[in-house]
């Protein structure tokens, strides 16, 4: 890769895609409980990128400088750079929940009320919430400097009561994780006041120190590396390393020490002391900490207009009133689209399968289980009616290993085939196969998807499933299990791209392909959409399509690190991201091929990873009524002009508008309208 060619730093990038995320919360279109949701994301994704991606760069502070120099490693540059820019981030996150969200909030007659405004009914109120719900809870510690200092717990919230006499030690005191943050307390008939339980414990403060004036109480909270750190991944039990790498996650490095910007600079620098924090640990935030409990704020006014109009689930317009779903696939290709429509499906496909005398196997990749998991269930189901069930399960995926863990382990005991990781390499695909004998010979029915076996997800990530009985996929899935029971070392398939096998080399393929047919006069364009685009090989390779006159429109969620419209360069590509009430989730990846026009859905991102580290699955999708819905459904993506940002060289994210009479184009929402319009054209009488 030319070291010339423009690109934005993938953590720069990803930064950006969280201001998208800001931007969310500061739209007046968004109902105003959704945007409190919003700020809510915006939290929990910056808490896991100080976790992931910051532990990861201080990490990298420890290589000798000449390993640095030699893998071109900057940690202190980008360290800092970031540093910067969540900085300002967080200033804009305080404004929109300061200056926008409270007034309109207070408009709607809901009051955020803290301790200092309370009457004296919510006064008397608070103190007796504190001992009936909190005290057995609580616990009080003095961070005297002579004795050892207290653990902080990872993500943990805590309040530094300050005191005003000289030379008093602080007093540190947890704020419960296992009590909802808000609680709604008395108020006037026209009213309706919510507090933070942290404001509860100030109220109760003076009665829990009653021979020591208080000055304040500063909250604070500590992020920590949540990396496993698995020394080994090649020897010995690495299940079982993975489980003991668990109880050490929440007692990693800290990677944010985030305080309240009221605390004296003194107290500040007594608690670095303390901690043993340096200066690159502290981030400075305000009074509240842990904005992702804003998802369980309350709405005591019960009104509509506060909150997203209801989108429920939509049946599938043929799956829904067939008789059996497999002999429905076995007539043609069906796609769902998740969250629009049902889940149901999925997990009544496994049960069919378990009570179908014919089906012989069940084959599953599990990525990330749902804690109470349907389809976990289902497959349970299927053991227990016979069928040889054999599940691959990805036990080192990030935050879920736990519960992928507990899955595999019930999966095994029922009498289930359990596979779980790879030293080295993780199992990103999402696919269930069932085999059943018709006519004396094992015939697939097959699930493709973009996303994971997930029911909770599937309410809220927009993804893809294809449901086959096509026999030239369904064989070519069976040499992918065969791969991850070790039966072959590579899969050699005309279809399927596999990763680490084939799909860098099938996509770059299609790129130069394109570019063969652009300098011929054939039609040559691609419609790339994914969560992120960061491997650098394929990026050089977009810009070469550009610089042929391939027209290149991009869809990435997340990181980009391409840089569009550079003259000469990559003039010849637009790229958006759409950030809206789902989280787009869906790698669709469509080619001219002069005319004849193909497209692939996808498990993998253009990362690095996914293309050279992780066991993934791109599908051609060859039946043309799936062809045509999904097509569609992307087109109505690129005429988005009311959620989509345009990602350019500043990183700015302006929103793309269209002329002033063209017509609004929300993507979510129409893709939504176009399935029900599917769905209710079957009610009509004429059918």
């Amino acid at each position: 890769m030319s070291e010339n060619l423009p690109l934005i730093k993938r953590d720069i990038s990803w930064l950006s895609f969280n201001e998208r995320v800001l931007q969310e919360a500061k739209d007046p279109s968004v109902p105003l409980l959704e945007r409190l949701k919003f700020l809510a994301i915006y939290s929990s994704n910056l808490d896991e990128f100080f976790r992931v991606r910051v532990a990861s760069h201080r990490s990298f502070r420890k290589l000798k400088k000449k390993t640095r120099k030699k893998l071109d490693l900057k940690p202190k540059k980008i360290l800092r750079e970031i540093k910067a820019i969540v900085e300002l981030q967080q200033t804009e996150f305080g404004r929109i929940f300061r200056k926008e969200i409270i007034p309109e909030l207070q408009a709607e007659g809901i009051f955020l009320v803290n301790e200092q405004d309370f009457t004296d009914s919510q006064i008397a109120f608070a103190r007796q919430w504190y001992d009936e719900q909190l005290a057995s809870q609580i616990q009080l510690v003095s961070l005297d400097m002579e004795q050892p200092a207290p653990f902080l717990e990872n993500k943990g919230l805590y309040l530094i009561v300050h005191f005003a006499a000289e030379g008093a030690p602080p007093a540190l005191i947890n704020i419960p994780d296992e009590t909802p943050r808000f609680v709604v307390v008395p108020s006037e008939a026209d009213q309706h006041c919510i507090t933070f339980i942290d404001d509860l414990i100030r109220c109760k403060l003076p009665q829990l120190f009653p021979d020591q004036p208080i000055t304040d109480a500063y909250a604070i909270k500590l992020s920590r590396d949540a990396e496993l750190y698995i020394d080994d991944e090649f020897s010995g039990d690495l299940i079982e390393k993975i489980r003991r790498s668990l109880d050490n996650r929440d007692i990693g490095l800290p990677t944010r020490f985030l305080y309240d910007t009221r605390l004296p600079e003194a107290l500040l620098d007594q608690l670095k002391t303390v901690f043993e924090l340096s200066k690159n640990d502290l981030t400075p935030g305000g009074r509240y900490h842990n904005f992702n409990d804003f998802f369980g704020f309350p709405d005591p006014s019960k009104n509509s207009k506060l909150h997203d109009t209801q989108l429920p689930p939509l049946p599938h317009p043929e799956l829904e009133h067939c008789d059996s779903l497999m002999e429905a696939i076995g007539q043609k290709d069906y796609m769902l689209h998740f969250p629009y429509q049902r889940y149901d499906y999925i997990p009544q496909l496994v049960r069919e399968a378990a009570e179908d005398k014919q089906v012989e196997q069940i084959h599953i990749t599990l990525y990330r289980v749902a804690g109470k998991s349907e389809v976990a269930q289902a497959l349970l189901y299927a053991v227990q009616q016979g069928k040889k069930v054999t599940a691959f399960i990805e036990a080192k995926a990030r935050f879920d290993e736990a519960s992928n863990l507990y899955w595999g382990n019930q999966l095994k005991e029922a009498g289930a085939e359990v596979r779980y990781s790879f030293p080295g390499i993780k199992v990103h695909t999402k696919l269930l196969l069932i085999s059943r004998r018709e006519k004396k010979q094992l015939h697939y029915y097959s699930y493709l998807g973009t996303g994971n076996f997930n029911e909770k997800t599937a309410r809220l990530y927009c993804d893809h499933a294809l449901l086959t009985a096509d026999q030239r996929l369904g064989r070519e899935i069976t040499q992918v299990f065969d791969l991850l029971e070790g039966k072959i070392i590579m899969p050699k398939c005309k279809h399927l791209l596999v990763s680490p096998f084939t799909t860098r080399k099938g996509f770059t393929a299609m790129i130069d392909k394109e570019i063969t047919n652009a300098r011929v006069g054939l039609p040559a364009y691609m419609i790339l959409k994914m969560n992120s685009l960061e491997d650098q090989e394929m990026i050089e390779k977009l810009y070469e399509a550009s610089q042929a006159g391939v027209k290149i429109q991009l869809i990435v969620r997340g990181i980009c690190c391409l840089v569009p419209g550079v003259k000469g360069l990559s003039e010849n590509i637009e790229a958006m991201s759409l950030v809206d009430r789902f989280l787009e989730h869906a790698r669709v990846y469509i080619f001219a091929n002069g005319g004849k026009e193909k497209m692939y859905t996808a498990s993998a991102d253009w990362m690095n990873r996914n293309l050279d580290r992780r066991v993934e699955v791109a599908m051609p999708i060859y039946d043309p009524e799936v062809y045509a819905e999904l097509r569609q459904l992307i087109q109505l993506q690129l005429e988005d002009n009311r959620k989509a940002r345009i990602i350019d060289q500043l990183q700015s994210n302006p929103y793309r508008r269209g002329p002033e009479e063209a017509p609004t184009v929300r993507a979510q929402i129409a893709a939504y309208e176009l399935l029900k319009s599917k769905v209710e054209a079957t009610l009509s009488p004429t059918n």
